[in-house]
C-alpha cells in the first residue's frame, strides 16, 4: 500500500477542522487565504523556475517541444497550458504538449489506475517520438506518481532535459529530473483535495515556463502578444489595437498594414514604425530571429 502520511499536501489543515460548520463567507475567506499562501510558496522557487524558463526557449530555439505530463488535476492543468499557446503566442498546436495518463478522455473523466503505470507514461512518450531537443515537465502535486516517474526516466534516456514540479519536498518526481521545482503549500482546505492550492500552484508555475519562454522567443513586443493568431472578429479586433498600441498610429493605417502584411501583426509592427514594405519588414525579422524589438532598433 502506498504511505501518504509523510505527504504534507495529504495533511490536515488546522485552521479549517471546522470547514463543515463555517458559513459560505467563512469558507471562502479560508480559501483565500490559503491560495494567497500558495502565491507566497510560488515565490520561493522562482529562481528554478527561471531555470525552467531557459531551459524551454532553448529547446524551442533547437526545434524542439516543451512537454508537460500528468494524471488527475496536474495532467489536466498541463493539457491547459498546453493548448492555450497556439491563439496566444501564434505557435503550431505541436509546440507545447500536454499529455494525461490515460488519454485524451481522461481530462474530463477519470482514468481509474492509469496514474500508477509507468510503462504507460514511457508509451506515451515513444506514441510522441520523443526528441533529445525536447523539454519533459513532469506534474505530479503529491510528487510520487509513478506514471510521471517513468516518463521522466524514460526522457532522461532519451538525452531530454527534465523538469519535476510537486508541491511537497524532497519528491520523488524531483528526485528523478533534472530540476527540481517543488511549491511546499502545506495541507488543503479540505484535506487531499491537491485541486486547491496545490493546483493554484502547479497553474502559476506552468503560466511562468509558458509566458516566459514565449516571451524570451520574440513573441511579444513591449507587453503586446504580438503572434496572436486571428481566428474571429474579436482577435482581428485586438490584433489592429496591438498595432495601434505599439506604433502610435491610427486605425486605418493599422488596417491597411495588416492587409497588407496578410494579418501578421509583427510584421504590421515593424512595417510603420520602419517605414517599410511587408517583405522588407519580413526580411527585418528575420534578420532579428522574429524579435520586434531588435528588428525596429536595426
Amino acid at each position: 500500500m502506498v504511505d501518504l502520511s509523510t505527504l504534507t499536501t495529504e495533511s490536515r489543515n488546522p485552521n479549517t477542522m471546522n470547514l463543515d460548520e463555517m458559513t459560505s463567507l467563512q469558507i471562502a475567506q479560508a480559501m483565500n487565504r490559503e491560495d494567497a499562501h500558495a502565491v507566497e510558496t510560488v515565490g520561493m522557487v522562482l529562481p528554478l523556475v527561471a531555470q525552467a524558463i531557459d531551459w524551454a526557449q532553448e529547446s524551442l530555439a533547437q526545434g524542439g517541444r516543451i512537454i508537460y505530463m500528468g494524471a488527475g488535476t496536474s495532467g489536466r492543468l498541463g493539457v491547459l497550458d498546453a493548448v492555450e499557446c497556439p491563439p496566444t503566442f501564434g505557435v503550431s498546436s505541436s509546440t507545447v504538449v500536454g499529455i494525461m495518463a490515460g488519454g485524451s478522455g481522461a481530462f474530463v473523466s477519470a482514468v481509474e489506475g492509469a496514474e500508477d503505470d509507468a510503462d504507460l507514461g514511457v508509451e506515451d512518450l515513444r506514441a510522441i517520438d520523443l526528441d533529445p531537443r525536447d523539454l519533459l515537465v513532469g506534474l505530479a502535486a503529491s510528487g510520487r506518481t509513478p506514471y510521471v516517474i517513468g516518463a521522466i526516466d524514460y526522457a532522461r534516456s532519451v538525452g531530454c532535459r527534465t523538469i519535476g514540479i510537486a508541491c511537497n519536498a524532497s519528491s520523488q518526481v524531483g528526485a528523478h529530473a533534472d530540476l527540481a521545482i517543488e511549491a511546499v503549500v502545506g495541507p488543503e482546505v479540505l484535506t487531499g483535495s491537491t485541486r486547491l492550492k496545490a493546483g493554484t500552484a502547479q497553474k502559476l508555475i506552468l503560466n511562468m515556463i509558458s509566458t516566459g519562454c514565449m516571451v524570451r522567443s520574440g513573441k511579444a513586443y513591449q507587453n503586446l502578444m504580438v503572434d496572436v493568431q486571428q481566428t474571429n472578429e474579436k482577435l482581428r479586433e485586438r490584433a489592429k489595437g496591438i498595432v495601434v498600441s505599439a506604433t502610435g498610429c491610427t486605425d486605418q493605417v493599422a488596417w491597411d498594414a495588416l492587409n497588407e502584411a496578410g494579418g501578421e501583426v509583427k510584421t504590421a509592427i515593424v512595417m510603420v514604425l520602419c517605414g517599410l514594405s511587408a517583405v522588407q519588414a519580413r526580411e527585418q525579422l528575420a534578420v532579428a530571429g522574429g524579435h520586434v524589438r531588435k528588428a525596429v532598433d536595426r
